[in-house]
């Protein structure tokens, strides 16, 4: 069966302009020279986000398309084709969600996925993928909403700028609403291999990523 690689990425890389040592990290999961199909869903097709993405990318990769906003699950398949990575950007996390589902998008990136394409993601991009996720509702703060259940276990991103989200997550553990959870920090980013949390990476020998289990929070070191 083909290897299947997910990389959640806590903030930064391409489409923020910061820690390009996350892009290469992507690259390093994928050939030399990929062709790499970037999804904008999360951010309402922000252009600048993409504009950002590509001019960071594309020295790097043989090709860089962009998902049309108006795609429905069948032009997401011809889309997907002949890709060998495919990367989310960040944005509202329930809109992407609910965008995937309703489109049958989320089913081809899946599949996409399931024959060895590894995804990658930024912040809602990343988080999507997870059973639940913990978000920053505008309504009620932060709050855990249900994700595509890809691979197992919660996450939430930003977790150094907003420390709060590692209290609420390992109290979410600790009371029983999750059994597994990680917390991934701008500038760092969790690698999932065939459904398991094999590494994590992380800059200046600081450990960016962390798990949470009954009331024993702990940091992943990274390679």
């Amino acid at each position: 069966m083909p290897e299947t690689t997910l990389i959640a990425i806590g903030g930064g890389g391409a489409t923020h302009g910061t820690h390009p040592e996350l892009d290469r990290l992507c690259l390093a999961h994928s050939c030399a020279r990929p062709r790499i199909g970037f999804v904008g869903i999360a951010s309402d097709d922000d252009r600048a986000q993409y504009r950002m993405f590509k001019t960071s990318i594309k020295p790097i990769a043989s090709a860089v398309t962009r998902l049309d906003p108006m795609a429905d699950g069948k032009t997401a398949r011809r889309w997907a084709e002949g890709l060998d990575l495919v990367y989310l950007g960040g944005g509202d996390p329930v809109r992407l969600v609910r965008h995937l589902k309703a489109t049958g998008i989320g089913a081809v990136l899946a599949e996409t996925y399931r024959r060895g394409v590894p995804l990658a993601g930024v912040s809602a991009g990343a988080m999507c993928w997870f059973d639940s996720f913990l978000w920053r509702s505008p309504d009620v703060g932060l709050t855990l909403a249900p994700g595509l259940g890809l691979v197992s276990g919660s996450m939430t991103p930003h977790s150094l700028i907003e420390p709060e989200r590692l209290i609420k997550m390992q109290d979410l553990v600790d009371g029983g609403a999750i059994s597994e959870a990680w917390a991934v920090d701008d500038g760092a980013a969790l690698i999932i291999q065939n459904g398991v949390a094999s590494s994590g990476y992380h800059e200046d020998g600081a450990p960016r990523v962390h798990r949470f289990a009954r009331s024993e929070p702990r940091s992943v070191s990274g390679v």
